[in-house]
């Protein structure tokens, strides 16, 4: 099935009410054109660039959705800085699937057009042969420093930081350039790190848990679409929590409504 970041992101934005211009800017093979006019076909804002593949990811969950193992089948070719000249942002986020997708040079570049968030877990993957290898960011600290949000799990925290306590990892991130620090910890909820507090972000619990992918995409979704209107960071995580929970409950990328969403919060504070 059709999946990573560009298109779950790219689904839970046209979901939600269009206060917020969204366009998704994705490099896909031939053969998976046909995706990409479907999305456009749904409303969605997308610019193609033309690459010998698509990514194409194997992923194989135990009981435990929280965990998995990966094979890449198929890579895209890096993004270059032509590519990123045309475009015109508030935020860029960057949710690279695979190490080499976006190099620091893009990344610089892009930061100077518009703020930038990044999903971290790409730039972790290494493929040898099909496997995939978790690996160290080896440009973290040149990247980081001009980055403005970032989102990363348990696992990817300490890979970066070298640090098991998610709070002190937070703060090593920020430490190093990001003002805004995500931390997802699964069915635990997630923390944000921001002007020196900290949020505590609950997980809502599903109904049932049918699919994890695109999870980490839909909580970026919702709080972008959150912050990038100004909202504080309690309320945009506590948004993104939800839209996750709705996520969780059926396989394929975020489909409910903003009164949904509010009401799971809703449901849980009273």
């Amino acid at each position: 099935m059709s999946g990573g970041t560009a298109y779950y992101v790219a689904y839970a934005f046209n979901h939600l009410p269009s206060k917020v211009s969204f366009q998704l800017v994705t490099k896909v093979g031939s053969e998976d054109m046909p995706v990409t006019q479907e999305m456009k076909e749904a409303g969605i804002d997308v610019k193609v660039y033309p690459s010998e593949h698509t990514v194409l990811f194997e992923n194989i969950y135990g009981e435990n959705q929280n965990t998995r193992s990966q094979r890449v089948l198929a890579k895209a070719d890096p993004f270059t800085i032509e590519e990123m000249k045309p475009l015109t942002g508030k935020i860029y986020h960057i949710g690279s699937l695979l190490n080499d997708d976006f190099s620091p040079e893009v990344v610089k570049y892009l930061s100077t057009k518009g703020q930038i968030s990044i999903d971290a877990q790409g730039y972790l993957r290494e493929v040898r042969g099909q496997d995939v290898h978790p690996i160290d960011w080896k440009d973290k600290l040149e990247i980081l420093a001009c980055t403005d949000i970032i989102k990363v799990n348990e696992h990817e925290m300490e890979v970066i930081t070298g640090l098991k306590d998610a709070r002190q990892a937070a703060k090593q991130l920020h430490a190093w350039g990001v003002k805004e620090v995500i931390v997802t910890l699964g069915s635990e909820g997630s923390i944000i790190y921001a002007n020196d507090r900290f949020y505590d972000i609950p997980a809502y619990a599903p109904r049932e848990v049918v699919d994890a992918t695109g999870c980490g995409d839909t909580y970026s979704a919702g709080f972008l679409y959150c912050r990038s209107q100004g909202i504080g960071f309690e309320e945009a995580g506590k948004f993104a929590a939800a839209m996750c929970t709705l996520k969780l409950e059926h396989s394929g990328p975020f489909d409910r409504s903003i009164e949904e969403v509010r009401a799971i919060i809703r449901k849980h504070e009273k």
